[in-house]
């Protein structure tokens, strides 16, 4: 018994002095229930809603008191013409507009009727349906409790319409998020597993023996892994217009240039792993499941970043596949022009230029030990 117990001892030993397997074992555990926790969800919150309200009204304030006051909406612009409905999309930060009739409220005392049109992003169909339904029962509270003010029945129509995607097709949604995960889980983990196959068989050494700068010898190890990934691209393109019936709504050059920047920084991230681990199946293990995890919960790929607690939105903010899947839904899905998705640009490129030169430093330091 007190050999057993000996083993047992060494055996915690072994595991309290790997700091690796403390952090898959205790903390590990405790970020996926938060995460699950909190970030799977249907339910959204604190969605923006834009509203054009020409009649500016009693019943029109109302609704639109009652439309701020509710958990899922923040009533945060009011438009003043017709044509900026379309516009407000383009941004990505209004997920509901709300429009109602002229003269809504004497329309709806003298004729018991009046519409509402609800208009809202269909490239992701479910999260639309779900904002126009509860869009819908805050009018239909509405619409009872003026026919118990008033004893008299009365009829708030809601007109919905689903903008970019009238079909509601499903593939509308994933495709920009299957992308953004593909595409970075085959960049980072083919990269990084063979900069770690070099280290492992020692000829690493050999070609830092050369003349070649290091910078050289790793982009020269980088641009095959460039060229497959641009095929990859043209396959998920290809299949996403001919068999999905996804169309290119925006401009094929620049859904290009954005997808070309995100797999640079992809493959920046593949070689910052590089530097970290020292074999294959690590890499293979932090590129592969330490990346896919962040990216299905935190990009906006599955479940709505607005309905997400502030601090997961604001860790949401270092996932590079977030900003690429809000490009590729503003480019290929809504047909904006490039100015709506300067910010995504921007924040691609600031984020593959940090990643870049960390990992070059760390790999000119690990080199010179």
């Amino acid at each position: 018994m007190k050999q057993f117990i000996s083993f047992v001892k060494k055996e915690f030993y072994h595991i309290f002095r790997d700091k690796r397997t403390i952090l898959i074992l205790l903390v590990m555990p405790v970020v996926q229930i938060i995460l699950f926790g909190f970030a799977i969800t249907t339910e959204v919150r604190n969605v923006q809603v834009a509203v054009f309200d020409p009649s500016k009204d009693v019943s029109t304030q109302r609704i639109k008191e009652q439309i701020d006051a509710s958990a899922y909406f923040t009533v945060a612009q009011e438009l003043t013409r017709p044509e900026d409905i379309h516009n407000v999309f383009k941004y990505g930060k209004i997920g509901l507009v709300v429009v109602f009739s002229e003269n809504f409220s004497g329309n709806l005392l003298r004729t018991g009727e009046a519409a509402v049109q609800l208009i809202a992003d269909g490239t992701e169909p479910n999260q639309a349906s779900t904002l126009t339904g509860y869009a819908s029962g805050i009018l239909r509270a509405y619409q009872q409790e003026l026919a118990e003010q008033y004893r008299i029945p009365v009829r708030i129509r809601p007109e919905i319409k689903m903008l970019y995607n009238p079909q509601m097709k499903g593939a509308y949604n994933f495709v920009p998020g299957v992308m953004g995960l593909i595409l970075i889980l085959i960049c980072a983990m083919m990269s990084s597993i063979a900069i770690v196959r070099e280290k492992e068989t020692g000829t690493i050494e050999v070609l830092l023996a050369s003349p070649l700068k290091p910078v050289t010898i790793i982009s020269a190890k980088l641009v095959p892994y460039f060229a497959l990934s641009i095929i990859n691209l043209t396959m998920i393109l290809l299949l996403s217009v001919f068999v999905l019936n996804v169309p290119v709504a925006g401009s094929l050059f620049w859904l290009t240039v954005v997808s070309l920047l995100y797999i640079f920084l992809a493959l920046s991230l593949g070689l910052l792993i590089s530097t970290v681990v020292n074999t294959q199946m690590a890499a293979m293990l932090v590129s592969g499941m330490g990346l896919m995890m962040p990216i299905m919960l935190l990009s906006g790929m599955m479940f709505p970043i607005e309905s997400m607690p502030g601090i997961l939105q604001w860790i949401s903010a270092i996932v590079p596949a977030r900003w690429y899947i809000a490009a590729v839904k503003k480019i290929m899905i809504q047909g904006v022009e490039i100015q709506y998705v300067a910010k995504e640009l921007i924040i691609l490129g600031m984020m593959a230029l940090a990643i870049i030169a960390i990992s070059l430093k760390k790999f000119k330091t690990r080199l010179s030990e």
